[in-house]
């Protein structure tokens, strides 16, 4: 499984007991508040902002809470104005990685990004160097023991799946990002349970990585994720289960 969706993954399962809950809850209020500035407030017609809801929701955030994060968006109460940088890095053994800020400084953002890749083990590149190597997809994830594959399989391409691959305990289910919305409500009419529900850059290829550089890339992801300023990761890196969730 690629790295992004398997961190996705791991992060989702220990999100509960997460100490760093109070951090989930600032960055998605921030992808909130972005959305409904760039789109507008109301869902319906916002797709961003509707899959912002639905993550929030997906964290138990409270109604209030994304209330007032799309107010502050669209400017009907006094907020922090954030803007939205992107950069594209290289990880150990060469990994690919794209990160996506939303920043209220963007000098700072860049700044303590360059200092955690010195630290870990990699380094920024220029605009275009590793997006390519990236595809815009919906990705619903399943746990292998939740659900049956032959019935997954036909539910997916029913709702306009493009792919249903097989993973080591996993099922990714893959689809075109108009569709997205589509296949999730499929699953969630029949009360189906996934652990990652997301539009999100999926990598073409992967990077095999174990050992010190599979250490490494995890440390490098666990401070990336603690960074206030990052919103999103997506890297190609691909690491056994057993030795993902051992070392994470």
């Amino acid at each position: 499984m690629s790295g992004h969706s398997k961190w996705s993954s791991i992060k989702h399962k220990k999100g509960a007991a997460d100490a760093k809950r109070g951090k989930i809850f600032s960055k998605l209020i921030k992808e909130v508040t972005v959305a409904a500035r760039l789109g507008g407030g109301d869902p319906n017609g916002n797709p961003r902002l509707r899959t912002a809801i639905q993550a929030a929701k997906a964290e138990n955030m409270p109604k209030d809470n994304i209330g007032r994060a799309i107010k502050k968006g669209t400017g009907e109460i006094a907020g922090t104005s954030y803007e939205e940088v992107n950069y594209e890095a290289y990880g150990p053994g060469g990994v690919a990685i794209l990160i996506d800020c939303l920043t209220d400084n963007r000098n700072r953002a860049v700044a303590d990004i360059k200092h955690i890749f010195d630290r870990y083990g990699g380094n920024l590149g220029e605009p275009g160097c590793v997006a390519w190597m990236f595809e815009k997809k919906g990705l619903i994830v399943f746990e292998k023991d939740t659900i049956d594959e032959e019935k997954l399989l036909e539910m997916a391409l029913e709702a306009g799946a493009e792919d249903v691959k097989e993973e080591e305990t996993e099922f990714e289910v893959i689809t075109a990002t108009v569709d997205f919305e589509t296949v999730k409500k499929a699953f969630d009419d029949e009360g189906l349970t996934y652990s990652v529900a997301e539009i999100g850059m999926i990598p073409k290829n992967t990077v095999k990585l174990e050992g010190k550089k599979a250490e490494q890339m995890l440390h490098l992801m666990e401070a990336l994720e603690d960074n206030d300023d990052i919103a999103q990761i997506y890297a190609n890196f691909e690491i056994p289960d057993t030795v993902m969730e051992a070392l994470s």
